[in-house]
């Protein structure tokens, strides 16, 4: 639509890709059900083809380097699944190996365990019994009773006495008071039953390998499945593109090759900040006297790789532990800020620098994935949560009708800075748009940084306006925060000694007038005298009021490149009123230089000259004379 109205507005279209898919919102949503329902039901297969693929990630790069050493592709493979099984058996014997020392030693740590909880039952008791400990028990029990006796279901002092008995009558007394009528209690039988299966051998081997029996077909399932994929890696590549787009086969490469770098370079980074993260905690808690820092250090490296939950529970053991070997309160301290530093510095310093655009995924979507898959698919889930969401990026970067994927999960800006700016004045909020714009001048020079992003700011409300969805009191906000951004960016001198006067005239409306006060604002940071004139003093009534006296140039500003009746009528009036002396420049903002309106307006209008850009403007005045040397504007 934008660059519909553009072409018809000869104009130059400001860019701001439609993300919405090309399908109903009823469609999506019922694929996105049926994509979840099947990804919860059928979580049992597709959790070891998704490890499986990730896997495979991993292990390709060496098994083709490999294969490049003329090894061969099966022998190849098994050498990567061997020295696969031999790192793993290695960490687990390591590891365990650790956890016996740690069962050995633990028996040792009972006292200081028990001195602790003697200190903390000292610590919060003061005079006798009234501690701050026991104070707070008798304050939640009172307050139990009083909610217990509001309900009406607090329990009786005392047991009631029989029916008949006289008040200060004894159990024994009772059977004796009581009527005749009064029938015996009946007890209910207990059933028995008896037990007779038979608990043999095969019945406890169930009941112990049971739970066990899920990890280990899963990892099965891994394991097979990720040998396959390495061997037939090619096969299982064409047939994908076979599958998802053999007519654009440029497109469905570069998709596909853009997923495995980036999952790879995740996989990589992740590797390396793990790593960079438990080597530095092993050592500090040995460093520090903790007991097994081998263990806590591997486990943490490990553990690492679980989004969120995973740096948690690799401190909290030898937290634990520390509380329970150190009789005072040095060491668990102690061990905790140092969880606290390796941690804050591996967020802010290792992550950033290594993993830069590596996942081209937002932080809200990296938590968002995270809660998703872990909700889908458990554990393994919140492990696969980065890579797969990784993939779906990657597919809405590639795939036009997916590009909502990329909108809401990405890390690019979703926005141009021209349009952050113009939704940002339309809000009444210009602080934001005074910062992007700081930014964008600190880097380039102001007539770059008007013609490239504040003129396009008013192209896009001109065109808005043409379309009937700007509504005056839209164009009032947008001319506002127009002028008071530049205020804001304004640094200027006084005007040189008899610089030129340059008045800038707002041919139609206000965002006319305020891109005649962009143009002011950079004649002025040049050192030249300009004035900004509403388009409602340029009346048949109002012109007379405006001196022709001290006036060197005319500029008429005009964002409608179509509208040249408009703009001819009012030339010819500016030029009865003000003389032929007086050059007049028209600028028709955001034109197409090459189109046929700016080369109509030359002939058939009384401007001097014609321009469509802020530069042009300013290289016109100079032709004319008017560029006087002064202070200019720092980019910087």
């Amino acid at each position: 639509m934008a660059e519909d109205t553009a072409r018809r507005l000869q104009a130059r279209p400001i860019a701001v890709t439609k993300a919405a898919p090309p399908v109903s919102i009823q469609t999506i949503l019922l694929i996105i059900t049926l994509i979840v329902v099947t990804l919860y039901l059928a979580a049992d297969i597709l959790m070891p083809i998704a490890l499986a693929v990730l896997l495979s990630f991993v292990l390709t790069p060496i098994v083709s380097r490999l294969q490049r050493w003329r090894l061969g592709r099966i022998p190849s493979v098994l050498a990567v699944v061997v020295l696969l099984f031999v790192a793993v058996i290695g960490f687990g014997a390591v590891v365990g190996s650790q956890l016996g020392d740690l069962a050995d030693n633990l028996p040792a740590y009972q006292r200081n365990i028990h001195t602790k909880i003697e200190a903390l039952r000292t610590a919060t008791a003061t005079t006798g019994d009234r501690g701050a400990l026991k104070q707070a028990t008798d304050a939640f029990r009172d307050l139990q009773q009083e909610l217990e006796r509001a309900a009406g279901t607090e329990p009786p002092a005392s047991a009631p006495t029989s029916a008949g008995a006289a008040p200060g009558a004894t159990p024994s007394d009772a059977p004796r008071n009581a009527g005749p009528t009064s029938p015996a209690p009946r007890r209910e039988p207990v059933p028995v039953r008896l037990d007779q299966s038979d608990s043999g051998v095969f019945d406890l081997m169930g009941r112990v390998l049971g739970p066990a029996m899920t990890p280990i077909a899963m990892a099965g399932m891994v394991l097979v499945f990720t040998i396959f994929m390495l061997l037939q890696r090619e096969d299982l590549r064409d047939r994908m593109i076979r599958l998802v787009g053999s007519g654009d086969l440029s497109r469905t490469t570069e998709a596909m090759n853009d997923a495995g770098q980036r999952v790879s370079r995740y996989l990589l980074m992740q590797v390396v900040v793990n790593v960079t993260y438990g080597f530095p905690i092993g050592v500090g808690l040995w460093l520090l006297g903790v007991p097994n820092p081998l263990l806590w250090g591997m486990l943490a490296t490990v553990l690492r790789f679980i989004p969120f939950l995973g740096p948690v529970i690799a401190s909290a053991f030898p937290i634990l532990l520390s509380f329970a070997v150190d009789s005072g309160w040095t060491l668990p301290l102690l061990c905790i800020a140092l969880f606290v530093a390796v941690e804050l510095f591996s967020n802010n310093v290792v992550e950033p620098w290594l993993y830069g655009s590596a996942t081209g995924l937002s932080s809200l979507a990296i938590i968002v994935a995270a809660v998703v898959w872990t909700t889908l698919w458990g554990p393994v889930g919140l492990l696969l949560a980065t890579p797969l969401t990784v993939c779906l990026v990657v597919l809405g970067r590639h795939v036009p009708q997916l590009h909502f994927l990329e909108v809401m999960l990405g890390d690019r800006p979703v926005l141009p800075d021209e349009a952050k700016i113009y939704q940002r004045l339309l809000a009444r909020d210009p602080v934001e748009a005074t910062e992007i714009a700081e930014e964008r001048l600190g880097r380039s020079s102001p007539v770059e940084v008007a013609d490239g992003l504040l003129l396009p700011v008013l192209s896009l409300a001109e065109q808005d306006r043409q379309r009937g969805t700007l509504n005056p009191e839209g164009r009032q906000a947008v001319a506002e925060g127009m002028a008071g951004l530049l205020d804001e960016l304004a640094e200027t001198a006084a005007p040189a000694e008899g610089a030129p006067r340059i008045l800038c005239v707002g041919a139609r409306n206000n965002l006319d007038e305020a891109a005649a006060g962009l143009l002011a604002y950079l004649l002025i940071g040049q050192g030249l005298r300009a004035d900004v004139i509403p388009c409602e003093k340029v009346t048949i009534r109002a012109i007379a009021s405006l001196g022709t006296g001290g006036v060197d140039a005319i500029v008429l500003s005009s964002l409608n490149p179509s509208a040249l009746g408009h703009a001819r009528r009012l030339l010819r009036r500016l030029r009865l009123h003000f003389g032929p002396h007086v050059p007049i420049l028209l600028c028709l903002w955001s034109a197409h230089p090459e189109a046929e309106v700016p080369q109509r307006a030359s002939a058939e209008t009384d401007a001097n000259l014609v321009a469509t850009g802020m530069a042009g403007a300013l290289e016109q005045l100079t032709e004319l004379g008017l560029a006087v040397p002064g202070p200019k504007l720092n980019p910087d």
